[in-house]
């Protein structure tokens, strides 16, 4: 099951809305991608495993509170953050990246969803000066100069069963790069939430304020 119906069997609980900006994004994509190559042409065949669902991985980890703000950086093609957005109507997210073609794409994605809870900005992380409950990404670089980037960008105040910090998306065997960010940090196996193969090794990384 590589369809939109992989996303509904894991949120049964979507509205009508979010169901129909969901069924969107495979459309959209294959439309913008012919223009603006942001997903390679195997992962857009499996778009809502590979992008949509990993995306949510985050939202099975924590989920976010009307008026919460999220920063997703080097988004690409608007992920983790466009999915999190349909899920999560009431928060706001600023999605950027260094690539201002990507951010045409993620700002026409979201004007064609009726998205009125994204910002697309291009932009490095290390130039935002505004605060965020969470940042969020997919796995741009390593843990150590990532923190770097959005040092002093997390709100001391946390309103979640989480603490304020980063939600990293990343697979493989993390122990060496995350003891050479020598950060605290927690780890959450994605295949104790999602059965596809594709999760196997997939892991979101929570790293609290320090």
């Amino acid at each position: 099951m590589n369809d939109k119906e992989v996303i509904f069997k894991y949120f049964p609980d979507l509205s009508s809305r979010q169901q129909e900006q969901i069924a969107q994004l495979m459309p959209l994509y294959i439309d913008w991608n012919a223009k603006i190559n942001v997903i390679s042409r195997k992962d857009i065949e499996e778009l809502y495993i590979r992008h949509v669902l990993h995306s949510l991985g985050i939202a099975m980890v924590q989920k976010f509170r009307p008026g919460t703000r999220i920063l997703d950086v080097g988004t690409g093609g608007g992920f983790p953050g466009i999915p999190l957005a349909i899920l999560h109507p009431e928060t706001d997210f600023l999605l950027v990246d260094s690539i201002g073609k990507k951010i045409k794409v993620v700002n026409e994605v979201v004007q064609a969803l009726g998205l009125t809870n994204v910002r697309g900005l291009h932009a490095r992380a290390e130039e935002i000066e505004e605060q965020f409950d969470f940042i969020v990404s997919r796995a741009v670089t390593r843990m150590k100069p990532f923190y770097s980037w959005i040092k002093g960008k997390i709100k001391k105040e946390s309103n979640h069963e989480l603490q304020n910090g980063i939600l990293y998306l990343k697979g493989g065997d993390l122990a060496e790069e995350l003891q050479e960010s020598k950060l605290r940090y927690k780890l959450y196996d994605l295949p104790k939430f999602f059965h596809e193969d594709f999760f196997d090794t997939k892991k979101v990384v929570h790293v609290p304020r320090q």
